[in-house]
């Protein structure tokens, strides 16, 4: 994903990290594991990070499967 600007999703639970990963896989949207930011105060240690283009649709992908997530950075005017 280098070069293009990303989005980056934390989460809670390894296990949520994980299963987004095979959400977003599944749907065919790109994604790619990196380590949580430390600023974003997530409690797992994984992210993942996705092209910014595909934040609407990893969003959707995410919130239908029922995994919890986080953008970081929070998007303005919308609570971390």
């Amino acid at each position: 994903m280098s070069g293009a600007p990303h989005s980056t999703f934390v989460f809670d639970t390894t296990n949520a990290a994980l299963w987004a990963e095979e959400v977003a896989r599944e749907a065919g949207i790109p994604v790619e594991t990196v380590p949580a930011p430390g600023e974003s105060e997530a409690k797992c240690d994984l992210a993942l990070i996705t092209p910014t283009a595909s934040v609407p649709e990893l969003t959707a992908a995410l919130t239908a499967a029922g995994v919890r997530f986080r953008l970081w950075p929070p998007e303005p005017g919308r609570a971390p």
